[in-house]
Formats: C-alpha cells, structure tokens, sequence
C-alpha cells in the first residue's frame, strides 16, 4: 500500500530520514518506534502530503481513505455526538439535509436523504459514534453536550473518536492513549485489532504495541528498519542484529591487521611484492562493518529519603472533594499541584465537561481509608473523571477533606508529579534556575553535578527551558522531584512526555524506591512493573482490587456491556443540611409513562425499518408518509421521555 524508494526527509537544517526503501502492505499494524526526535512525527506528516521528501519518493494510492487524529479542536456549539458523526462526512451530510427537509416539510427530499442513508448503511450510525464516545469513557448523559463544554483533555478523546468514525483504509495514530485512562485504553486496544484497514501507530507504551502490533517501523540515527511482530519480537531481533554485525565487525577488524602486518613487514621485499600487492588489494575490498554504537541507556534515580518512618500518610473515613464548585478552566485530566514542596496552583474538574450548577461542596470519594507504609507500591486504577486524581490531591494536602481526618507523619517528605506539572515549569527558566528556587543557599556546582545525573550536562543546565522537549522538560520535572529526597512519591500520570528508554529508567529507578509509592498510570508496563498492589478508584469509592493487571483487563471485558468504559456519575454538591429524600412518584403514573416511551420507541424503530428498506423506495407517496411520521413520533417521544424523567425526581 504504502512505498518507500530512497526517501529521505529534512526538517530544517536537519536530515530526520535518509536511504528509506521499505514497503507497508494493506492490513498491516504497523508501531513506530524510536526516540523522541527521530521523526516519527513527520513521517506521518509526508504521508498525509503536508511536508514534501527532501530526496526520493513516498508512494500512498491516491484511492486510498487516509484518517488521523486532528492536533486541535475548535470550541465548537455541536454536541459530542454530532461532532464524532461528523468523521464520516458523507453520512454526516445527508443527516444534515434530511434534518433540513423535514424543517421546511420537503418530503420528497426526506425520502431522497433515507434512500441515501440506505445505501451508505448509515442508519447505525449515530450508534455507532455513542459506542466510540462510550468506549473512550464519556457516559451517555454526556453525548448531547455541547464540545466547548468539554476541557481539553477530553475534546482531545473526542478528537480519537471521530477518527475512528471516519471510514479509512490508511489509520494514523500518533500517541493515541496520552489522555486516555487505563480502562479506555484497553477498549481502543480491542478496537484496532478489529480495524480492517492498515494502521500506523505512533507509541511509546510497548504493552499497547505488543497487544496490537504486526509490524515495527524503528527509526533510529536518520535510518528506518522493518521488523516483522510486535514489540517485544522487535526488542529481540534488534539485539540479535546488533550482536551479529558487531561480530562481524571484530572479524574484520582482526583480519584488517592480520594483512596490515603481512603488508607492512613484506611490502618492501622484491620476493614478497605480489602477496603485499594481492594483500593490499584485499584490505580495500573489505566491507568496512560499522561497530555496534551503543545506544545511551538512560539511568536516573530518586536519591534515599532523608528520613523514613514506618507510618508515613493516612485517611481515614475521608470525604476528598472540594469545598466550592471547581473552575472548569483546567479540568478534564486531572489538576496541578506540589513538586517536591513547592505549590503550584491549578484546579482540578473531576468529571468531562463543566461542574454541576449550583454552589457548595462537591463530594467525590466517600468512606475513603487509605494508607502509606515505608515500601508500598500501589497503582491506582478506575477511569478518568472517577476520582484518581482527587484522591492524590486529598494524600497531599493540597485539597482539605470534607470530612474525616488526614494523618501525616512529622518526617512526611512528599514528591507529587501531576498531570500539569510539565507545563508549569517557569517560562525562560533554565534547570539551575529551577533548583535554586527550591535551594537558594545550594552552591551552583551541586546544582550542576545534579542535573548531569538527569542528563542536562554542562552549558545545557543553563538553558532555558522554552528550547526543551516534552521529553526533557518531564525529565526535569522529576528531577525536581528527586532533588528534594522525598520518603512518598505520589505519580499522576508521569509518562505522558516520555519515550520508551526513559520509560524503562523511570520503572527502574521507581523499583529502586525505598519510600512508598502511589502510581497513576494508563502504562501497563509501567504500573505493572512498579506496583505491589492495586486500588480501584470508580463510583465513588476507593477499595483494594485483588487481581494483577491481566485479571484487571479480563474483569473489564467480562461486565455487563451497559457497563462497559462507564465513567462515573456527575459528582454530589453536599447540602449544609441532609436532604429530604424526594416523593416517590406514582407507580401507576410511573408504569403508564415507562410504556408511553416503550410504544413510541418501537413505533419509531418500525419506520425506520421499512425506511431502510430499498423496495420502500418505488412509492413516493409512502415515503413522504413514513418521513412525516417519523418526525412526529420524534417530537411526541422527546415530549415522553421529559415527562418520564420529571417522575423519577
């Protein structure tokens, strides 16, 4: 499908990719791997034709149905449901001109739009953008929002999902599990081994790529390799490469001076001039195998605490919530808060989309106890919006309890990487500047002997971070961290902004730990390999989940399907005063109204039925019918379902 013939790109000054003769087939699922840098990203971007090949040819059929990931999402007045349709444009358009021809009661045009919609099986349509917008964890009260309602981390999920609905043959995903928690992770993960066509998978989660992956694409030193399997099939056959041609490469190197001697010494011998000559002859053929140049393996680690006492942190019987309704201004993935000691201010929205109107407190985890021992390792796991984050936030301190009481040890010593802490790095700051605001009085040679274990060596510790990577600045972040020696590390998804290789060394450094540990993290490798034990944060409630990732994922799978991905339910304002609970309704009204909505429901399903019928088609009298009654049973069922809802309370 794809071709590759001496391709070779540039950015800037920069040569990215030079030699690239490979060819990508239909059906393949391709990960592309490499480090931060390597051109991943503009790859993508010369196959969807925005940047031109500095030399050679990138060969895409130009029948070929390319979808990928928009970068932005406009604040937009359509609702999630519509904006998702709206990645199958041509469906989309005639939802669209059949919405309008009822307007205007042009039922001829009705009947044109259904025949349509038939021949393009559009009528599942919209249930299939709610089973995308479910699946990324939006519950269904949510599907009517309107975009711009929605933070950015979640109109970033909106952004997959109408990707997904786009009908494609060539899928680009660069980084498509950053904003998503664990539970919506492992459903896309689902989701692409069903996808027929052929896709690209931009990662740095090698359990994802292994779960989804034919192929790896590795970029690396301006050079692309195709290995065929997934991830950890690569891992293995690189290091079998790599040990090959580096035997191959001592071979030659030992014959090179086995003839440079016979040469040296025999060169001026009249007797042995034709061996040197044949010698010298041979010594130019050889092929001049390149040594293995080992990749730099990262190594960072978090120094020992200070001081660490046995009991470290508590909540008991614990309210986390907030004392007044949240701004929705950051919301959406979680908050900003404490690296190593210093407060950096920023809100947290605990649910997609704005807060509940209405002021007062907003209770999110009741009956919360949870504690911190010397070498705990605890992943936290549950979809986003349930409450991850506000629990972190509650075991820092940075947010009060609304009830029960919070224990901390004297020695408490906490370091807090949350979701925003990359970006609230000071601008025009470089590392030093960093960690003589947590240091004044620290001599900058320390500072620097410092920072060159977290490998900014030399002038680049004066740099200003503006010039940095995500990469390097999360780096930074944890450093940050580090300097300070905490005794609890509290990780609220510290990944995102992380290749591979440092991935490997944060698990590393993180299983050298001598403090306890609170993980969130949509990286299976990660949370696998640093986590002891596992809590289940979702429906309001924290409790103990008894089981390893792999029974994690299995136990989601094996749900009910109306339970699948569900996000929790909009969080409670806390009255001053209990409630009292409201009347109940009539059951005899209650039952009339339920089957009010049930008679409509499959009245309604009947028309579309024989809409979807072609052989409907050949009488335009009965399509004009069937339109004007479908819109009317329309309007009486959104009139029954509001009556239906006021009698539940």
């Amino acid at each position: 499908m794809i071709a590759f013939r001496n391709f070779a790109l540039r950015r800037g000054e920069r040569l990215l990719l030079s030699d690239v003769d490979l060819a990508l087939h239909a059906g393949w699922r391709v990960g592309v791997v490499g480090r931060n840098g390597t051109g991943k990203s503009s790859l993508f971007a010369a196959i969807r034709g925005e940047v031109e090949a500095d030399r050679g040819d990138i060969d895409v059929p130009g029948r070929v149905r390319i979808a990928s990931v928009a970068q932005e999402t406009p604040s937009l007045s359509d609702a999630a449901i519509d904006f998702v349709l709206g990645g199958d444009a041509e469906i989309a358009a005639v939802v669209r001109a059949e919405a309008e021809a009822n307007a205007r009661e042009d039922w001829e045009a009705v009947a044109a739009a259904h025949q349509r919609l038939a021949e393009l099986n559009g009528y599942d349509a919209e249930a299939r953008a709610g089973r995308l917008l479910h699946g990324l964890g939006f519950p269904a009260e949510t599907h009517r929002r309107a975009v711009s309602a929605f933070s950015g981390g979640w109109r970033v999920r909106l952004n997959l999902a109408r990707a997904l609905m786009m009908p494609s043959d060539l899928l680009l995903l660069d980084e498509p599990t950053n904003h998503l928690d664990l539970d919506a992770v492992l459903w896309l993960e689902q989701w692409l081994l069903k996808y027929p066509g052929t896709l690209l998978l931009i990662s740095h989660d090698r359990e994802f790529l292994d779960g989804v992956s034919t192929h790896t694409l590795h970029l690396n030193d301006g050079r692309a390799k195709l290995y065929a399997g997934d991830y950890t099939a690569f891992e293995r056959q690189r290091a079998e490469h790599l040990r090959q041609q580096q035997i191959a490469h001592e071979k030659e190197q030992a014959e090179r001076a086995h003839l440079q001697k016979f040469i040296d010494r025999f060169k001026a011998k009249a007797s042995k001039a034709r061996q040197a000559q044949s010698r010298m002859k041979r010594l130019a053929k050889l092929a001049g195998t390149e040594a293995v140049r080992a990749e730099r393996e990262f190594r960072i680690d978090f120094p020992a605490p200070l001081r660490l006492p046995h009991a470290l942190l508590r909540i008991n019987d614990g309210v986390c919530g907030y004392a007044s309704k949240p701004s929705p201004s950051r919301g959406g993935l979680g908050g900003d808060g404490v690296v190593s000691g210093a407060l950096i201010a920023g809100q947290h929205h605990p649910h997609p989309g704005p807060p509940l109107e209405g002021e007062g407190a907003v209770r999110i985890l009741e009956n919360v106890g949870f504690g911190l021992e010397a070498g705990d390792r605890i992943g936290l796991l549950g979809p986003n919006g349930a409450g991850k984050s506000t629990l972190v936030k509650s075991l820092v301190g940075e947010l009060p309890l609304l009830d029960g009481e919070r224990y901390a040890h004297p020695d408490l010593r906490i370091g807090y990487f949350a979701q925003h802490t990359v970006e609230s790095l000071r601008a025009g700051a470089s590392p030093i500047d960093h960690l003589r605001d947590l240091s004044p009085d620290t001599p900058t040679q320390a500072f620097r002997d410092f920072l060159g274990k977290w490998y900014f060596p030399g002038d680049r510790a004066f740099e200003s971070i503006d010039g940095f990577s995500g990469g390097e600045r999360a780096r930074l972040a944890l450093a940050l961290i580090a300097w300070k020696q905490p005794n609890v590390l509290l990780l609220d998804e510290p990944t995102n902004h992380l290749d591979l290789d440092m991935r490997e060394a944060l698990a590393e450094a993180l299983s050298d730990f001598d403090g306890a540990i609170v993980l969130v993290s949509h990286d299976r490798h990660l949370i696998g390999l640093v986590s002891d034990s596992f809590w289940r944060v979702s429906d309001g409630v924290v409790k103990p989940f008894d089981g390893d990732l792999d029974e994690y994922a299995a136990w989601l799978r094996a749900r009910p399907a109306g339970e699948q991905a569900r996000a929790p339910a909009m969080p409670k304002a806390a009255a001053p005063e209990p409630a009292k609970p409201p009347p109940k309704a009539n059951p005899h009204k209650l039952g009339r109204a339920e089957a009010r909505v049930a008679e409509l429901e499959q009245a309604l399903a009947g028309i579309e039925t024989e809409l979807a019928d072609p052989a409907t088609y050949s009488d335009g009298n009965r399509i004009a019918e069937l339109g004007q009654r479908q819109a009317a049973l329309r309007a009486q069922l959104d009139e029954a379902e509001t009556e239906l809802l006021a009698l539940y309370g």
